[in-house]
């Protein structure tokens, strides 16, 4: 089969890439994911990412891990990764962060020309459909549905005045003016008509509106990318398998945009012999273009956990009680789009500082009504709270690379955490600030018993605790940075240094992590690329804004387009009574 563009990968980049170049009639595109179409109803109710977070069973989820960690004392880290249309963005928290402006302000200077907050803004607002309207700061029009939480618990409120007791502003837009401060998250969900309450993943914004809309848009779901097609240096397509087993190259007469991530995109770029000619050798591949920092510079954000028992139970519980709460949700979901099962969770969250001479803040606080254990792995009956604190800008740096030659194998990541004394020196000041905040007034009706940590009073105490437990908190980038110096993977506008026609669309081409979650910027950066890809449109804007819901969602619109049961019966059908 032939297109103008093949996309690989379904999540935040290639969801939002897909439907962005299809708006012209004019081109053929082709999006390959290796999962399925992520309109299942774990995804849809924001509590499922319960069941589909853990990795087992994999639902819509890599579950990869890392190699062991000298760091976290040589345990192996967890990285589940969305598997399915919308990617990583069906199966997170549905927290909406930009970061801080002097992160895009420093790639900038860094040499990413067009690359300054100033810069990147309208793309973010050209994304938003934000619940509060438009301002200078906000779109209120696009197909991301930025909503205040449903059902928000009380606890989240009291860890916001817990927050403000140990001298932490009140922030009520961590992407306003001023990151730093304690808050309600924003998340990406419904916030109207028949789906309210319902996650809003980038497939469900982007693509699921559209794709059985747009005749010149072919989605192909659980297919496996197997390389890039080189012909002298130029991509001309991607061969791929398909589910049946049968193997197909989809030629692309304009570009091939990678879009799997900062680990899939890399292990891509590898096994279609682009990257590193040592690593490629190791796996007896040829090598067709050397780009030895292809899979270098991975950067996360490190996290450790402070969790509580409780005998509150308007909290996430597990249990005969907790079930039976769980039933009465369930329902209250279905009818109405609130309650338990509309939470992200993580519902209250802060920004601060390690030092009040920093121009922004360092950590990262996210604040859930549920204990929290080795990602959702470890169970514990009962109620209770917890607490995440992860380094904003770590200093580690990691790579990813291949276990062997195999498409479908996972690939070999080592973020090295923890390498660098700075990161861990920064987040043990984290824990005792977390630990601060969690023992404050606002917060004492609800504690009960402090889990691991209840005897842990001395810094060294601390830090066994922080390499017993740390572990990702689900921003990997980097690994196919942007930039100019040698071990750049990409340009300034994408495009793969030494190889025409192949660019990469998603977090990987992050020169340096930014202050925050990584999933609004990756739809920033994929709105971009749609940008330099298609050139300018071919129609005018009646015509877009009548075949293509998607572009400019003013809410009658959204309802019509991604929410109509003519278009999806299996979601009406789901949701009785609403």
């Amino acid at each position: 089969m032939e297109f103008d563009y093949v996309i690989v990968g379904g999540g935040s980049g290639g969801a939002t890439l897909a439907s962005r170049l299809s708006e012209d009639p004019a081109v053929k595109v082709c999006l390959v994911e290796a999962g399925g179409d992520g309109r299942g109803i774990l995804v849809r109710a924001p509590a499922g990412t319960v069941a589909m977070l853990p990795g087992r069973p994999r639902i819509n989820n890599y579950a990869y891990q890392t190699v062991p960690q000298p760091g976290l004392n040589g345990r192996r880290g967890y990285q589940p990764r969305g598997r399915c249309l919308g990617g990583s963005s069906a199966i997170n928290a549905m927290l909406y962060v930009r970061g801080h402006r002097d992160d895009y302000d420093d790639w900038e200077r860094a040499g990413c020309t067009g690359w300054s907050f100033d810069a990147v803004l309208p793309y973010f607002k050209r994304a938003e459909g934000n619940q509060r309207g438009a301002s200078a700061l906000h779109g209120a029009d696009g197909p991301l549905q930025v909503s205040e939480q449903q059902s928000p618990r009380p606890i989240a409120e009291d860890f916001v005045r817990a927050a403000e007791e140990c001298g932490i502003p009140r922030n009520d837009d961590f992407n306003g003016a001023e990151q730093e401060g304690a808050g309600l998250y924003q998340v990406t969900q419904f916030h109207d008509g028949a789906r309210n309450g319902e996650r809003c993943s980038a497939a469900a914004a982007y693509l699921h509106p559209v794709m059985n809309q747009r005749p010149n848009l072919t989605v192909l779901t659980d297919t496996q990318a197997l390389r890039v097609v080189l012909e002298d240096r130029r991509a001309t397509g991607v061969e791929v398998r398909h589910k049946d087993g049968s193997i197909e190259t989809l030629h692309a007469r304009r570009e091939v945009a990678l879009c799997g991530g900062a680990f899939n995109s890399p292990q891509l770029l590898m096994l279609s012999g682009i990257g590193d000619p040592a690593e490629l050798g190791r796996h007896g591949i040829a090598v067709q273009h050397a780009l030895p920092g292809v899979g270098q510079n991975l950067q996360d954000h490190t996290d450790f956990i402070l969790a509580y028992t409780s005998k509150h139970t308007d909290l996430f519980g597990i249990g005969v009680v907790g079930g039976l709460h769980l039933v009465k949700a369930i329902a209250e979901w279905r009818k109405s789009g609130k309650g338990m099962i509309a939470t992200p969770f993580a519902e209250g969250g802060a920004f601060i500082k390690s030092s009040p001479e920093l121009r922004r803040p360092d950590l990262q606080l996210h604040f859930v009504i549920a204990i929290t254990d080795d990602h959702a792995r470890k169970l514990h009956a009962g109620f209770g709270f917890s607490c995440h604190v992860c380094v904003l800008r770590p200093k580690g740096r990691g790579d990813v690379r291949l276990n062997d030659a195999g498409p479908g194998s996972p690939p070999r990541i080592d973020p090295r955490f923890l390498s660098d004394p700075e990161d861990m020196a920064l987040l043990l000041q984290g824990v005792k600030k977390m630990r601060e905040i969690l023992r404050a007034p606002a917060l004492e009706k609800y504690r009960h018993h402090e889990l691991y940590t209840a005897d842990a009073h001395t810094d060294e105490e601390l830090i066994q605790h922080i390499r017993a437990r740390a572990d990702t908190i689900y921003h990997p980038v980097g690994t196919c940075k942007m930039g100019t110096d040698a071990m750049a993977v990409v340009d300034a506008k994408l495009r793969v240094h030494g190889i025409e026609n192949l660019r990469v669309v998603d977090a990987s081409i992050m020169p340096t992590l930014i202050g925050g979650n990584t999933n609004a910027p990756t739809i920033m950066i994929a709105e971009r690329a749609a940008d330099w890809m298609r050139g300018p449109i071919t129609f005018d804007r009646a015509q877009q804004d009548a075949r293509a819901p998607a572009t400019s969602l003013v809410p009658p619109a959204l309802q019509a387009a991604a929410t109509g049961a003519a278009q999806h019966p299996a979601h009406a059908a789901a949701r009785s009574g609403r």
